[in-house]
């Protein structure tokens, strides 16, 4: 398997995302393209140790930024970004892992590497990490959506968390404001009905935000502003309860005596709240696996979303997706 890799995208690029695919080569193999300012790499990884002589890479002469607007992949044709996306349209490689800004990777990743025939719009899915698990889609890249977006995000989901998490039946969820049937905006209201009568997927009804954490679903579906929200809450409250639960258990002799003997399950629970242990989030309805890590992401971050990804490309999801919705009429105008 072959990962092309977007060196220059994100907070910490390029060392971070050298150090990342280094791990990522010792612990889980591959082969590699890095994409990036082939000096600049060469200089970064020298004078920190790094030996990237045996890895392949592609020169690009300009970065795309956070503060780049979605379509930027046109206007620097000769960025990280526009060229690695072209790299796995053209076969170079088997997947893609980036950590520019999702609109650029999102609005470059469909018109560059191309929707599945049949899907409307692609999504931006992310585990949260409740027992079980819960796939989040939409969660940044729609910011708005049509009401039958949200069948065809329920598909995609179910087919990913079939495929990546041995799943039967996948229960579907709408996110809303109350359970009732009638809740909601225009949106919610319209795509319950539509998924309600979707035969490719297990619909349970409207799921509000405190029975998320409860085992309500395993995928649930809203448009992306939504979504964002949501993750990027369940993220602070993460760091937020980790970092009080450390000043309790510090705060007195007998407290951190007490903590010696919860520190296994402490530490279990606060990993399962890193996003950095679950990497990146796949963009599901393309043609090819195309995974956004997190901006920020260092080493560690970066490794994990090259495992997710890999995972990915080895499941068979895409072509569950294709086989379920490339029947469908021709994908919509971006």
């Amino acid at each position: 398997m072959k990962i092309i890799i977007d060196c220059m995208g994100g907070d910490n690029a390029p060392l971070e995302i050298l150090k990342g695919v280094m791990d990522a080569k010792a612990e889980l193999g591959g082969d590699y393209l890095l994409v990036g300012h082939k000096e600049q790499m060469e200089t970064i990884a020298k004078e920190n140790g790094l030996d990237i002589s045996g890895y392949e890479i592609l020169h690009a002469e300009t970065v795309i930024t956070m503060d780049d607007d979605s379509m930027a992949f046109r206007e620097k044709k000769d960025s990280s970004l526009t060229l690695a996306l072209k790299a796995l349209s053209n076969g170079e490689g088997d997947i893609l892992v980036s950590c520019t800004n999702t609109g650029a990777l999102f609005a470059g990743a469909s018109l560059t590497v191309r929707r599945i025939k049949g899907v409307h719009r692609a999504a931006l899915a992310a585990i949260l990490p409740f027992n079980p698990p819960v796939l989040l889609l939409d969660c940044g890249a729609n910011v708005t959506v049509q009401p039958d977006f949200l069948p065809q995000f329920a598909t995609m989901g179910s087919a990913y968390m079939k495929a990546l998490y041995g799943l039967d039946n996948p229960r579907v969820g709408l996110l809303n404001n109350g359970a009732e049937e009638h809740k909601g905006t225009p949106l919610q209201t319209e795509a319950y009905q539509l998924l309600k009568s979707c035969p490719d997927i297990h619909f349970v009804g409207n799921v509000e935000g405190n029975r998320i954490p409860f085992d309500a679903c395993d995928v649930l579906v809203t448009d992306g502003y939504t979504g964002n929200v949501l993750l990027k809450t369940m993220e602070g409250m993460g760091k937020m309860f980790s970092g009080r639960m450390k000043g309790i258990f510090y705060h007195s002799l007998l407290t951190k005596l007490g903590a010696l003997t919860v520190k296994k399950p402490f530490m279990q629970f606060k990993k399962d709240f890193d996003a950095k242990e679950h990497g990146g989030s796949p963009i599901l309805g393309l043609r090819k696996p195309v995974i956004k890590a997190h901006g920020s992401s260092d080493a560690r971050a970066f490794k994990n979303a090259i495992r997710q990804a890999m995972k990915f490309a080895e499941s068979g999801a895409n072509a569950t997706i294709e086989e379920l919705l490339g029947t469908a009429a021709p994908a919509g105008k971006e």
